[in-house]
């Protein structure tokens, strides 16, 4: 959810030239050198809170190969030739909000999509069980601002498209840690003192350390609401399209002094400020959804917390029918405006011809042309793949795949589905359907061994399962290592015991809510780094790339050598492909995805073609 100060945004948009498969996969000879791989290996065996994890492949000098075909995923061969405006490679949520915006901006619009469903990580899958009905999510579950108009930019895209998606709200999110049970209380600065008053080591001084902080960075967390992140573009035009920023700069001026600051490591600031662990513990957790603890993490990543989730407005929300109702939400505005969405339809590769991408060629042989721009939702390192290795490419192209086939990733992600009975079921001893549990405060957070989270969203959702029933997804962090799963052949024994190794630290996690779940079992499923590869379309199953804030990433555009841009440019190297999703400005996250896709969109059509993102008339955050 990272928000960043109209200046600074201003600056940035300056323009740079089931679960088992059906056969076994394809052998993959990976251009690893063992240094490599003990490496990715090796510093998940005996993690440090000090350290952070991150992962690297040379995607460049890898052989290209089949990706084995899951039941319920498709197999890539719909799909029919023809010429569009623009075409999206993916429909995650990036794809989605690019392909609708364009769509409503007047563009003829093709989102192609290798799954059989859209929203990428973003879905849900269903499951009979003795005649009956379960549904799960597969990717996040923790969504703010979703309810009504906000400055969550994946809200303003619906209301963009007047579109409305219903949700059910909840109000706190729940920890399992090491020393017992406490609940994070969205919506209320005075319960968050209270908070740390019961809870910190120092209650009084948590208190004055959490303010401090909040003074520090307020005047980038007032930024936020000065301009909006659907109103950036990356070429001139963002002159006109962030000048409603100008009246806070005017008043700011001292928003210029931390513009660094804005893209740096937060834990600097917070090492500065911060001394009570309990406090530390509770920022650390509120930034790893962006992949990183506080080392690592951008501090505009904390910035829309500190604005936002202390408004008595703020609340969490879960998907009425689950979280595939964003992108089902987002598939209706591309087709209200006459864009298409083709599911099952696999692109191989993206075809550039006299230094321009023109169009793509799916898997069953068929050519889609596209006369503004290809855009790839897909990651940095499946992108790179499509571009083949046996057509002519523009100058700096191979150098350009080369380094993003290199960028640093963060890990896999173990999945654990659980459909239980719950009768008697006595859950009053939490309010909230999320949950994040720590093993130990001494470790990375990182470590899949170590953070997970689980989400019960049919205590608020009763359509996603049978009266008397409870569907719970629990996953590890982005940190569990791809390599030895590789080497096992899914279906076989050897592979089965190895889920089970790893998926009991999910099971211990939700015991801590409901000790006796493994009585209450009616059927599980275990989703192993090669299912979330094959299921969401991502490769080595990663959780999203991992360039920690501090220095600039490759390819970071104009001011990587003034500001520490830790993303490569939306835009390419290639003229006519742009990218957009979460390895994209601004980030991981569901609301940042959705906003790079608004971005990219943008920059394909004429300021005076745009619609404005709707002002919100939303009370500052002031600190005391």
């Amino acid at each position: 959810m990272a928000r960043f100060s109209a200046a600074l945004a201003a600056l940035l948009a300056i323009p740079s030239s089931a679960f088992v498969p059906s056969m076994k996969p394809a052998t993959r000879s990976f251009a690893l050198s063992s240094t490599t791989e003990n490496r990715n290996v090796k510093q998940t065996e005996n993690t440090s809170r000090e350290e952070i994890m991150t992962f690297s492949y040379d995607m460049s000098l890898e052989p290209k190969y089949e990706k084995p075909t899951y039941p319920g995923t498709g197999n890539g061969l719909s799909g029919d030739a023809g010429e569009y405006d623009v075409v999206v490679i993916g429909s995650g949520m990036g794809g989605l909000a690019c392909g609708a915006l364009s769509a409503k901006y007047g563009d003829k619009v093709l989102v192609l999509e290798s799954h059989i469903k859209c929203g990428g990580s973003a879905h849900t899958f269903s499951r009979m069980h003795k005649g009956e009905k379960y549904s799960f999510e597969v990717g996040p579950s923790i969504f703010e601002g979703l309810d009504r108009p906000s400055l969550n930019p994946l809200r303003m895209i619906f209301d963009l498209l007047e579109e409305e998606m219903p949700v059910k709200t909840y109000t706190g999110l729940g920890y399992w840690t090491p020393t017992g049970y406490w609940r994070f209380p969205i919506g209320s600065k005075s319960a968050f003192e209270q908070l740390l008053l019961e809870q910190a080591e120092d209650g009084p001084k948590a208190v004055e350390e959490w303010n401090q902080l909040r003074a520090r960075l307020k005047t980038l967390g007032g930024s936020t609401t000065a301009v909006s992140l659907l109103n950036l573009r990356q070429d001139a035009g963002f002159l006109a399209t962030t000048a409603g920023s100008l009246p806070f700069v005017a008043t700011h001026p001292d928003v210029f002094l931390d513009l660094p600051l804005t893209f740096d490591s937060l834990h600097k600031t917070v090492d500065q400020i911060v001394t009570v662990p309990f406090l530390r513990n509770f920022i650390d957790t509120m930034c790893i959804f962006c992949g990183f603890p506080a080392k690592g993490a951008m501090t505009a990543h904390m910035l829309y917390i500190l604005e936002r989730f202390f408004e008595e407005s703020a609340c969490y929300s879960v998907p009425i029918g689950g979280t595939c109702e964003m992108g089902n939400t987002l598939q209706r505005g591309l087709e209200k405006f006459g864009g298409k969405l083709q599911l099952n339809a696999h692109v191989d590769e993206i075809i550039v011809e006299n230094g321009r991408a023109t169009g793509v060629r799916l898997k069953n042989g068929n050519v889609v042309k596209a006369k503004k721009a290809v855009v790839s939702n897909a990651t940095p390192f499946d992108t790179v793949k499509m571009l083949g290795t046996k057509q002519e490419l523009p100058e700096g192209v191979a150098k350009w795949k080369e380094q993003l086939g290199k960028l640093p990733r963060h890990g896999a992600i173990m999945h654990l589905f659980i459909a239980i009975d719950a009768k008697d079921l006595d859950l009053s001893h939490i309010d909230d359907p999320a949950h994040l549990v720590v093993q130990d405060w001494g470790r990375s957070l990182q470590d899949s061994q170590n953070l997970c989270s689980f989400f019960i969203p049919s205590i608020l959702d009763k359509s996603l399962c049978p009266e008397g029933k409870h569907v719970i997804h629990v996953y590890s962090s982005g940190g569990e290592p791809y390599e030895p799963w590789e080497k096992l052949t899914p279906g076989s024994a050897e592979y089965e015991a190895y889920k089970e190794e790893r998926a009991n630290v999910l099971w211990q996690a939700v015991e801590r809510c409901i000790p006796d779940i493994r009585e209450r079992v009616e059927f599980s499923i275990i989703g192993s780094p090669l299912a979330h590869e094959a299921f969401l379309r991502r490769d080595r199953g990663t959780y999203g790339m991992a360039w920690a804030a501090g220095t600039s990433a490759p390819y970071a555009g104009l001011l990587r050598n003034i500001l520490p841009f830790p993303f490569p440019d939306l835009k390419t190297p290639v003229d006519g492909l742009l990218r957009c999703g979460d390895s994209c400005f601004p980030g991981i996250g569901t609301p940042s995805a959705a906003a790079s896709g608004a971005i990219a969109a943008n920059t394909m059509n004429p300021v005076d073609a745009i619609t404005p993102s709707p002002e919100l008339k939303v009370e500052q955050v002031t600190t005391p």
